[in-house]
């Protein structure tokens, strides 16, 4: 690891918590105009999940930001026209179309040093690419079927094959259908002027922390890093030359790095009171949520369910720039259920209720029920503030 240069400024925790909240737009007015686009721009990617509870996280991301959004409208933004691709970055993302060249690097890992788990059968690779070709935008189960007769993982070659040429590049997806991939071939489908990998390894993931580094606004080598999932010794190489600036922000103990241009403004403006996505990349990464809110968070959609503390899919909540609670939702008709409710005190009703009334109204529901909240003696009080 290298050695971090001479810091910039100095921040206190508090001026880091308002950079990352304006950088992730949380801070000051939305940028309405530029709608659910904008927010994938600034954010550079947005994470996909297969867990659809209140919604799902690529919906609830850009609500989080811009208030009730059309779910229909989140849709058509991400898939209509050619503004965007998934791939691998964080996990799988959205990602804006132009980061498609900043990504060669990654295809070009893939075809170089493949690690897959399944075999493929000779000519199966030719076949698909083929039938994209000739027959145009197909899902898996149109290519010849998702799966063999075995279990969930024991994909069909025509899976296979389409997922090694998805990791490629060869191929990408162009929408979800029913949550299925759509699959077309690159050529088509990306812009003619970014479907090139001329980029070298160095500019590419030069590119990508400069992007991470404005989307967080202040972050730690493993917080820009982890972004999108650049090794710590490929952040090392690069980062000198990415334009973000050394800083030091008291009580993190480790090196940091910012956006000069977040650095050129004080933070100001009306904060957002909304659910937060665990996939929410204002939070995704535990460590960090708990430097800068103080606040412990995990997903716990895989823990068994006798184990959990807060529930499958609780939400953190997020009102006057602080995490103030959690809210583990379900939709039963028209009726949003927050199953469990943690309250950090009193003062947290009045946010926690705001949250949970917007979302039942963003998702078509016209009431809200409460079932059990962590403060029992604070029920009483939730309930009457929902209304």
């Amino acid at each position: 690891m290298t050695t971090a240069p001479r810091p910039a400024a100095e921040l206190s925790a508090d001026e880091a918590r308002r950079i990352a909240l304006r950088a992730q737009g949380f801070l000051g007015a939305p940028d309405r105009r530029a709608g659910v686009r904008g927010v994938l721009r600034s954010l550079g990617q947005v994470q996909l999940d297969t867990i659809s509870v209140l919604a799902r996280s690529h919906e609830l991301i850009p609500y989080a930001r811009l208030g009730a959004v059309g779910r229909t409208t989140v849709e058509e933004a991400y898939w209509t026209g050619a503004h965007a691709f998934e791939y691998w970055s964080h996990a799988a993302c959205i990602l804006p179309v132009e980061e498609w060249p900043h990504f060669a690097f990654r295809r070009r890992a893939y075809r170089n040093r493949p690690h897959w788990g399944h075999e493929l059968s000779p000519g199966a690779y030719e076949k698909v690419i083929d039938q994209l070709r000739d027959q145009g935008p197909l899902t898996a189960t149109e290519l010849g079927g998702a799966k063999n007769k075995g279990e969930w993982w024991d994909w069909s070659d025509s899976k296979v094959a389409v997922e090694r040429a998805l990791m490629y590049g060869e191929v990408v997806v162009t929408e979800r259908r029913g949550w299925k991939r759509v699959y077309d071939l690159a050529e088509r489908a990306v812009p003619q002027e970014l479907l090139h990998d001329e980029l070298d390894d160095a500019e590419c993931v030069r590119r990508l922390v400069r992007q991470a580094g404005e989307a967080l606004g202040v972050g730690t080598r493993a917080d820009i890093a982890d972004y999108h999932r650049i090794k710590g010794e490929q952040f090392d190489a690069v980062v000198e030359a990415s334009g973000l600036v050394p800083v030091t922000v008291a009580g993190w103990g480790k090196p940091a790095w910012a956006d000069p241009a977040a650095l050129a403004a004080e933070p100001r403006g009306r904060h957002r009171t909304t659910l937060l996505s665990p996939f929410d990349s204002l939070i995704w990464e535990r460590a960090r949520t708990e430097r800068i809110f103080g606040f412990t968070h995990r997903l716990e959609a895989y823990v068994p369910k006798q184990k959990r503390i807060h529930g499958y899919f609780a939400m953190p909540v997020l009102a006057g720039g602080r995490l103030v609670g959690r809210v583990d939702p379900a939709r039963e008709g028209r009726t949003l259920v927050a199953r469990q409710v943690t309250l950090d005190g009193p003062k947290a009703v009045p946010a926690v209720a705001r949250a949970l009334r917007e979302a039942a109204e963003w998702v078509g529901c016209d009431a809200v029920a409460v079932e059990r909240v962590d403060r029992p003696e604070l029920t009483k009080d939730l309930v009457a503030a929902l209304g």
